[in-house]
């Protein structure tokens, strides 16, 4: 395992430990669509998820939930078993896997638990605002543009 990718679950456990705490933090001290504006473009702000990312599906009625729950556990199976097969010194790709897996149970977890995925961050400019999202999206999102980095290294031809 340690001269795998799989040694990179670490970073996982990182993001699933930081989204779950900030997603607490949000639920202990937010009423639902109570916002504290940080900056003039970046508010926190309690609301809920029940689809994907940016809301996608969000008032589906509830079979959602599953489909996600069921994609989520997928995806994650799938990039266990390619980060056995990876190199440990190969970061990128299983940084950016891990990272995935990590964003992937956080929420999992939320739709798991509460029935929805606790979103926060907001930013915003005047009358245009981004979907809110959270720790786990971000994770997601940086894993996946590892994971697009690492496809444009040249391999070694000479293996």
């Amino acid at each position: 395992m340690m001269s795998s990718g799989l040694r990179w679950l670490w970073l996982t456990v990182v993001v699933i430990a930081v989204d779950l705490a900030t997603k607490y933090t949000v639920l202990a001290n937010f009423a639902l669509y109570e916002r504290k504006e940080i900056t003039s473009f970046f508010s926190l702000i309690y609301v809920r998820n029940y689809g994907a990312a940016f809301s996608f599906l969000n008032d589906a009625g509830g079979w959602q939930r599953w489909l996600f729950t069921g994609l989520a556990i997928a995806v994650c199976i799938g990039l266990l078993f390619w980060m056995r097969r990876l190199p440990a010194k190969d970061g990128l790709q299983a940084g950016g896997s891990a990272l995935i897996i990590g964003g992937a149970l956080g929420n999992l977890y939320d739709r798991t638990v509460h029935g929805f995925v606790v979103d926060f961050l907001d930013f915003h400019l005047g009358q245009w605002s981004w979907p809110a999202f959270n720790v786990a999206d971000s994770a997601i999102c940086v894993g996946a543009v590892l994971l697009v980095l690492a496809s444009f290294r040249k391999e070694d031809k000479a293996k």
